[in-house]
């Protein structure tokens, strides 16, 4: 019996074709056949790098259809590669069933890393990045949109959605309104493109911006939002602030004592704190 092949998951880039590594090439040059999100999108990316291996059209429309008959042709021996329209596949784009079905058939998975427009607006964006959480696109509707947004009102880690540019407009008014329109957000737009634009300010900000600037509403987006303030540390960030003054002008321990009762946050945070 044949050894079974192995599926490849191939980033591809977001927009500048020479971010494409040198290991994603070789590898959509020598499997079999590479299941892809968009047979015409992606077909313009191989013919671009002289690439003529057969395209398979995996959508979320189909996935589930098709891939049994994936699965089966990796358990023959094939090599398959797995790529997105854009960026890295699952992400957002279609993949999961497929990578959950050659898994538990006990077929090898490999990852073949590249871009990814998160990762890169996460980047450039000055946010938090050592805790974030990636929501996707929000939905399509207002009512269920703005239901998302409150329940992630309190979410102390940096945000990332997806956003397309006929729903942007809309999207920050709902973040504005839900998560308060002083939030400090980043707006990453067209990334690795010819007009490429990272805005930062608050959401407030960004709304009056992208409603008085047509430009800014076309193209693909990353929005990021700084996660909210944990109460706890809000209370001992101005404990400290209140401690700093009076240690001027009191003893340690006093000045502690008053600004633990002003601030509320534990005396044991604030003493000795300079």
């Amino acid at each position: 019996m044949d050894e079974p092949g192995m599926l490849y998951v191939v980033a591809t880039p977001i927009g500048n074709l020479g971010d494409i590594g040198a290991r994603a090439l070789d590898t959509l040059r020598t499997v079999a056949a590479i299941c892809a999100e968009d047979t015409r999108r992606s077909g313009q990316l191989l013919s671009h790098f002289g690439i003529s291996t057969p395209l398979l059209a995996l959508h979320e429309h189909n996935e589930d259809a098709i891939a049994a008959r994936i699965v089966a042709r990796l358990q023959a021996g094939e090599s398959l590669a797995l790529v997105s329209d854009a960026g890295t596949p699952l992400v957002s784009d279609p993949g999961f069933r497929l990578v959950q079905a050659a898994r538990a058939a006990g077929i090898r998975v490999s990852p073949v890393p590249g871009a990814s427009a998160l990762i890169a607006a996460l980047s450039v964006a000055g946010l938090p990045s050592d805790r974030f959480a990636f929501e996707g696109f929000l939905p399509a509707k207002s009512s269920a949109r703005r239901e998302r947004l409150q329940g992630l009102a309190t979410e102390t880690r940096t945000l990332i959605f997806y956003e397309s540019s006929h729903r942007i407009g809309e999207a920050l008014a709902d973040m504005a309104q839900a998560l308060g329109g002083e939030r400090r957000a980043v707006l990453a737009r067209e990334l690795t493109k010819l007009f490429e634009t990272v805005l930062d300010g608050s959401l407030a900000q960004l709304q009056a911006r992208i409603e008085a600037d047509p430009d800014q509403r076309k193209g693909e987006f990353v929005l990021l939002v700084h996660g909210a303030v944990d109460d706890a540390d809000a209370k001992v960030a101005e404990g400290r602030r209140l401690y700093a003054k009076l240690r001027q002008h009191l003893p340690p321990s006093t000045a502690a004592k008053l600004a633990a009762e002003l601030s509320g946050a534990p005396r044991k945070a604030l003493y000795g704190a300079e």
